[in-house]
């Protein structure tokens, strides 16, 4: 019995130090890029693309072509908690962050 791909066409590429599976038509989640909703956006460092059912490219260390990609929306994680205790001083600060993303949507590879 063969195994087939459900994935005919990805990319992995690289956003700043963080790296990203793209697959053609579906949305990811990233960290935030500056732009609006509906912005086309290009990625130049693309590290490994499939583009069909045997090929397979590997790049040393990018390979050439770019991923497009859209913005879908801008928006903020879920709220981190951070809490710093001294015991015996009376000391305690208690902050929060919520980390700006923004959700992408694979165009092209």
């Amino acid at each position: 019995m063969e195994h087939k791909d459900t994935f005919a066409r990805y990319a992995i590429f690289q956003i700043g130090t963080n790296q990203y599976q793209g697959i053609e038509g579906k949305t990811i989640q990233v960290q935030k890029l500056e732009g609006e909703f509906g912005d086309i956006i290009e990625f130049d460092e693309v590290l490994l693309r499939k583009t069909s059912d045997e090929a397979i490219e590997i790049g040393q260390p990018f390979v050439g072509g770019v991923v497009k990609a859209s913005i879908v929306k801008q928006m903020k994680g879920p709220k981190i908690i951070i809490y710093h205790f001294r015991r015996r001083k009376k000391s305690r600060v208690k902050n929060g962050h919520r980390q700006q993303l923004t959700i992408i949507r694979i165009e092209a590879i």
